[in-house]
């Protein structure tokens, strides 16, 4: 007789239409998971010196080219735009306007983030009552609410993401083309004049023309091996110029020994790094499509996409709640020195810890990703907009600089995306009896 597990997988993989890219769903789910595990393992724990947000970085050069590797962040636009191309289209084809769509995606986005800004709201409020220094507070928050600046800049891609839709549609590639070279002279300046907020809005640019790439893979653009290679090519070659002959760092992630950053803010060496990327894992669809048959690997990837929010933004937030456990109790045995042998040895053993702790938090916020159906008439254009950028602002200051700052806790951040949604009808209201 089946088990129980192998039975819902049986389910499951019946109810699964014919025509879904398994591949975009296994992609999604195992670009998060590789930025939650990479996040357990660079973010060090000093016992002397507390949290280092980039300790192996920082302490390791030797590390600086794998982030080649570990930096996905690319891989999620990529499935974000094949997904997003699918969704809009098919309002389109039901005459749903863009108000009703994009509420509706910012409902999938933003209900599960509601829980996360309220609890560090009321961990601010009363660690700060309770004497906590601010420079602490505002560490720990800012290492919890790393996940907010992907969501935020991902949101920014949504809002765009109908008329860059319409851009690939009537323009193809010179569409991208003509936003990666805005890009470039984005961070041309940025980089002359020393200005790293000069460089933000390639947050938009270069991951709006990347997200385009899924545009292409859903439309046929990339299919055969040749393009796949040579879209891989391209961004090998993009990036040993930039890298080699150009100003940028190897590192694809912020480390304290580089001067500029590759990621804060987005440079379009993250583009060149999402078209290598995505050539190589592209020219493996067809395996994968055949090995997602498998019912158990195709059930644990939807069981992953089911609760990719709640896992995604509070994973972090597991983190330094347990390395302030562990520094309150003086706990040295269980907090290495890092980069030795013994902090390596048991790196291991800390993501499973983590991710233990992280699933019994999945079990209890997860619920916030099933928001009810929304049978509202379509709003005012203005209202998910302006929502949107409510929830963009929030995010991206406190990706920055955490909720506390010289003068205590800056709770009107956490709570301007919630208001945001909340006043601008993106939560639903319970209805009368």
């Amino acid at each position: 007789m089946p088990s129980t597990r192998l039975s819902r997988a049986e389910k499951v993989d019946a109810a699964t239409p014919e025509s879904r890219n398994r591949v975009v769903d296994f992609l999604r789910a195992a670009a998060i998971t590789a930025v939650v595990l990479g996040h357990w393992t660079i973010i060090a724990i000093d016992p002397d010196g507390g949290i280092q947000p980039h300790g192996v970085l920082d302490g390791a050069a030797w590390t600086h080219p794998l982030t080649w590797i570990f930096q996905v962040m690319p891989i999620f636009f990529l499935v974000g735009g094949y997904s997003n191309a699918l969704s809009w289209r098919s309002a389109r084809r039901k005459d749903v306007g863009y108000a009703a769509w994009l509420r509706t995606r910012l409902r999938r986005l933003g209900i599960p983030l509601i829980p996360l800004l309220l609890a560090w709201l009321l961990i601010g409020v009363v660690a700060s009552a309770a004497g906590a220094p601010t420079d602490v507070l505002q560490l720990a928050s800012l290492m919890a609410l790393i996940p907010t600046w992907f969501l935020a800049a991902y949101l920014m891609v949504i809002v765009v993401a109908p008329p860059c839709l319409l851009l690939w549609e009537r323009f193809g590639w010179r569409s991208i083309l003509g936003l990666l070279a805005l890009a470039g002279v984005v961070d041309a300046i940025s980089i002359a004049a020393d200005q790293p907020l000069l460089g933000y809005p390639n947050y938009l640019l270069v991951w709006a023309a990347f997200h385009q790439f899924g545009y292409a893979w859903l439309d046929g653009r990339l299919a055969g091996a040749g393009r796949r290679l040579l879209l891989a090519g391209i961004g090998l070659v993009g990036l040993l110029v930039l890298v080699l002959a150009g100003p940028y760092p190897v590192s694809m992630i912020t480390s304290a020994a580089d001067e500029i950053s590759n990621s804060n803010p987005t440079r379009v060496t993250m583009a060149f790094l999402g078209m290598l990327q995505a050539g190589l894992v592209l020219s493996f669809e067809k395996p994968l499509t055949t090995l997602l048959r498998r019912r158990r690997l195709w059930f644990a990837t939807v069981l992953v996409n089911r609760r990719i929010m709640t896992w995604f933004l509070w994973h972090l937030t597991v983190m330094v709640g347990l390395a302030h456990l562990l520094l309150a109790l003086d706990a040295q045995a269980l907090l290495p020195e890092p980069l030795s042998g013994v902090w390596w040895a048991t790196r291991p053993l800390w993501a499973l810890v983590l991710l233990g702790l992280t699933g019994l938090v999945v079990l209890m916020m997860g619920r916030f990703e099933e928001p009810r159906a929304d049978d509202r008439p379509a709003p005012p254009v203005w209202k998910p907009v302006l929502a949107a950028v409510t929830v963009i602002a929030g995010l991206a200051v406190m990706a920055s600089v955490g909720i506390a700052g010289a003068n205590g806790v800056n709770w009107w951040w956490p709570l301007l995306p919630v208001l945001g949604m909340v006043l601008l009808g993106v939560l639903r209201w319970p209805r009368r009896a």
